[in-house]
């Protein structure tokens, strides 16, 4: 059973942040953060926006381009890292969108998050267990940074992306390869510290409390700019397909200094990179197919082209999927 991508979307909160606003509130500038980071603005969600509203509207949006109604869909893998609830929030997502005919469940692996969602969802229509699965990478983390923190506060923005897959004679899909690396967790953290111990008879059990994002940014660099090449090479190797037969590469819009890195790396040129990080920053789960969505309205990507899709990031975990559009 093949799987074909068959529509996309996405979804920003309206409110904006460019870097000038920053400089009033720590010590930076524009410049400052533009050429550390090619991040000019993000978008920013405001108490009234949800991480499930934001991830509804990428839905819907996908479900319209592919010509779906709700109750077409027979699972819903929504990949976050911030849910509206801590059991998850597939289940209000369903709800909000009304697809009840689906199964619906989260995907927990940060930035990476959508890549692992999509690898998980191929394998559902592969073994013909599901017809169309919808797959949502949402993430509001400016509900999760230390505003005070000039090194985490200028990276991050929030929004959805979502693509509709279903069934089809040939495969998009040519081959994934997933990586994780525990042992580096330290490096890109948000941690439950708990505080507050509450008295349970003879013993101390301590309230949930999650802390501030925090970050160890040359360590992640130099993960990022070591690994995700080795990945990509690794994945288009086992299907003997060479670097220069990749029309675009479309990663986890992190940094513009990784980017440029990896595409050193890989020795392609840097204008087969697919970014818009200059105008909403990292958001996480939300990248690839905030950006994979964007390429395809701008008839960027064109059928029959080989992509290239690679995320990395919290866990530390990355991983790369090759696609025939």
């Amino acid at each position: 059973m093949g799987v074909h991508i068959l529509s996309t979307g996405s979804s920003v909160p309206n409110f904006s942040v460019e870097n000038k606003q920053f400089e009033d509130m720590i010590e930076t500038s524009d410049y400052w953060i533009l050429t550390r980071t090619g991040i000019k603005k993000r978008h920013l969600a405001p108490s009234s926006t949800s991480l499930t509203k934001l991830a509804a509207e990428a839905a819907n949006n996908a479900l319209s381009a592919a010509n779906l109604k709700p109750t077409d869909i027979n699972l819903i893998i929504l990949a976050t890292s911030t849910p509206d609830d801590l059991f998850g929030s597939a289940s209000q997502l369903q709800a909000e969108i009304g697809a009840t005919a689906s199964v619906a469940f989260d995907i927990t692996a940060a930035c990476s998050g959508f890549i692992v969602a999509l690898v998980t969802a191929a394998q559902f229509i592969q073994t013909g267990s599901y017809d169309n699965i919808l797959v949502v990478g949402a993430d509001t983390m400016s509900r999760w940074i230390n505003w005070s923190d000039r090194t985490t506060c200028i990276l991050f923005g929030d929004g959805a992306g979502a693509v509709v897959v279903g069934q089809s004679l040939k495969n998009s899909i040519l081959g994934f390869k997933l990586c994780t690396d525990g042992q580096l967790n330290s490096h890109l953290q948000l941690m439950n510290t708990p505080k507050n111990n509450q008295k349970f008879g003879f013993i101390d059990i301590p309230h949930g409390n999650y802390n501030s994002i925090t970050m160890n940014g040359k360590e992640v660099y130099k993960f990022a700019v070591f690994q995700v090449p080795m990945v990509i090479r690794q994945c288009l190797d086992n299907l003997n397909i060479s670097i220069d037969e990749v029309d675009w590469f479309i990663l986890h819009q992190a940094n513009t200094r990784i980017l440029e890195a990896i595409a050193s790396r890989l020795s392609i040129p840097f204008s087969k990179m697919i970014t818009n990080l200059e105008h909403y920053g990292n958001t996480s789960a939300a990248s690839i197919p905030l950006a994979l969505d964007e390429a395809i309205k701008s008839n960027k990507i064109k059928p029959g082209q080989t992509i290239v899709l690679s995320g990395f990031g919290a866990g530390l975990t990355w991983g790369a999927i090759v696609l025939k559009w």
